[in-house]
């Protein structure tokens, strides 16, 4: 490993997370938060100092430019990086810094007594005598997704230094792929006009993926009837338990908690309530695009059976689809992962090929004709305080970037 390289990936990925960038499920507008504008100008002002063509900021922040190709007859190869970091109920600032682990427990911030204990989180050990990358314990450590922005920006500089051979390469930076996808799914693709693209987006070193779930988001409001105690009986219809009773209508063992690989959930991941109304939101996650199916007609029963069950209540479920499956997208065109298989053997790195759970802004891409399979940027914990990044891992992301392009 390049002690110069693993230097540079990490002063980037310290740069780009000091810029606070949470996205907020909340807002209506893209991008949802003002800091992601901040990282867009950021990156523009460095892709311009690079000499890049066409660098283009749009009016949701999405940021867009292109490398024009040294070779002919190569083809034309997109990279797509997400600026938002996730919103799991931690601060937004994010205080890195980089530590040789040992293999021992880490205190991740003193003042709070956070640590992390190896025997409960055995992820870690792996990782003994490396150089990671930790928070504080009060965030998300943000790899997700400005690692990637790192390998990105460090592989666009080296190919502007070193003018290797190469193909015409194009990178978009998108906002708000934490809740939706929803900067890739309105990029105009004009800018964006390659054969195929990649993202790198979570997973630890080797993971491989072109098979993500095919997701749905569900929204079910319940009006209920309000009433006085002095004049309720009979009369009150409490929305917090038309809630309880559909959630407990759906199987407690179709969840996140208790699937894993290829199985499928329903998962009720929040709730807004009072005495009037209440809303349930709803994720559905399925790889097989009828079982996928299915799962929707369950809820829409569920729901069906609720309103039976309180015909005073009134109940709307709304079911709008979030993303597709990668691999039902790209048809027999696997150029794509026939290429990464390459890299991956060029960089020295023993792909894990798995389908991951949950989706990527490949997942939006490619169902928009751009077939986007996905690699690991090195990274473990991602949405957790205990998020943490091995730097050799990190480095071996970028190893397999550029083998994408320079062969």
């Amino acid at each position: 490993m390049s002690a110069i390289l693993a230097d540079r990936l990490v002063d980037r990925f310290f740069r780009y997370v000091a810029v606070t960038s949470q996205s907020d499920g909340h807002s209506t507008i893209v991008p949802s938060t003002p800091g992601q504008w901040d990282v867009a100008r950021l990156l523009k002002a460095e892709l311009e100092a690079l000499g890049l063509s066409d660098v283009h900021l749009d009016e949701n922040a999405i940021l867009t430019a292109h490398l024009p190709a040294t070779v002919a007859g190569q083809p034309k190869i997109g990279f797509c990086a997400h600026m938002d970091t996730v919103d799991v109920g931690l601060s937004a600032e994010i205080r890195p810094r980089k530590i040789h682990f040992e293999g021992t427990d880490v205190c991740l911030n003193a003042k709070t007594d956070f640590w992390v204990r190896v025997a409960e989180r055995p992820e870690f050990l792996p990782y003994a005598g490396q150089d990671i990358i930790v928070g504080d314990g009060t965030s998300v450590l943000g790899a997700d997704n400005k690692a990637a922005v790192a390998v990105v920006m460090e592989l666009l500089a080296e190919l502007v230094r070193e003018k290797p051979d190469h193909g015409d390469v194009y990178v978009s930076f998108v906002p708000d792929e934490e809740i939706g996808l929803r900067g890739a799914k309105i990029m105009d693709l004009e800018r964006f006009p390659v054969d195929w693209a990649y993202t790198i987006d979570a997973c630890a070193l080797g993971e491989f993926v072109y098979e993500t779930f095919n997701a749905a988001q569900v929204s079910v409001l319940i009006e209920g009837v309000t009433a006085h105690p002095i004049s309720a009986k009979n009369v009150l219809v409490n929305p917090i338990l038309v809630a309880q009773d559909l959630i407990a209508r759906f199987d407690p063992l179709q969840t996140p908690e208790h699937t894993e690989e290829r199985e499928g959930y329903v998962w009720v991941n929040g709730m807004e309530a009072g005495q009037a109304t209440a809303r349930l939101s709803i994720s559905i996650r399925d790889f097989d695009a009828a079982n996928f199916a299915a799962r929707k007609d369950e809820v829409r029963n569920c729901v069906a059976a609720t309103q039976a069950a309180f015909p005073r209540a009134t109940l709307t479920c709304e079911i709008s689809d979030a993303y597709a499956n990668i691999a039902s997208c790209m048809g027999n065109d696997r150029r794509s992962v026939a290429l990464l298989e390459e890299a991956f053997t060029k960089a020295g790195v023993e792909p894990r090929v798995l389908p991951m759970r949950g989706g990527t802004d490949g997942s939006a891409l490619s169902a928009r004709g751009i077939p986007t399979p996905n690699f690991f940027t090195g990274g473990l914990n991602f949405h957790s305080p205990f998020e943490f990044l091995p730097v050799p891992s990190f480095v071996k992301a970028y190893e397999v970037a550029r083998a994408l392009l320079v062969r």
